[in-house]
């Protein structure tokens, strides 16, 4: 029996094994986690993205009395897929009233593994700005 060897005590070869197991098993939790954490990260950004168009929808409401530039002006906004967004504009009254738009966006869920898990998330924006004069032309 070796002095340095007693019961109870791991050995350098085991310890190395053990961790080498306990990365085994924590890896594939670590790597979930950071799926995760960019899946939520896009989604963040979606949501910018919505907002945007929302914000350029009531913009372009406001200042022009035709009913679709609303819908043009969000549904161009760059960096989402115009056919998962949907767009409400509230009727525009007269110069100095409100208009209200609301944009929907269905966002699809495009991180392996994290995906399946979340679904796909409906991310809304609203916005309302005053009416002003009509854009001349």
């Amino acid at each position: 029996d070796r002095p340095d060897h007693r019961p109870g005590r791991l050995t350098r070869a085991a310890e190395r094994g053990q961790a080498t197991v306990e990365v085994a098993l924590a890896l594939p939790v670590v790597v979930l986690a950071l799926l995760l954490v960019i899946q939520v990260a896009l989604v963040g950004r979606a949501q910018v993205l919505v907002t945007n168009a929302a914000r350029e929808g009531a913009r372009a409401a406001a200042v022009d009395p035709d009913p679709g530039a609303a819908r043009a002006a969000a549904l161009a906004a760059p960096g989402l897929d115009p056919s998962r967004v949907s767009v409400e504009v509230s009727p525009r009254g007269d110069i100095g009233s409100n208009v209200t738009v609301t944009v929907s966006y269905r966002m699809p869920t495009e991180v392996a593994l994290v995906g399946p898990l979340v679904g796909e998330p409906t991310l809304d924006a609203t916005v309302t700005m005053r009416v002003e004069g009509a854009v001349s032309r």
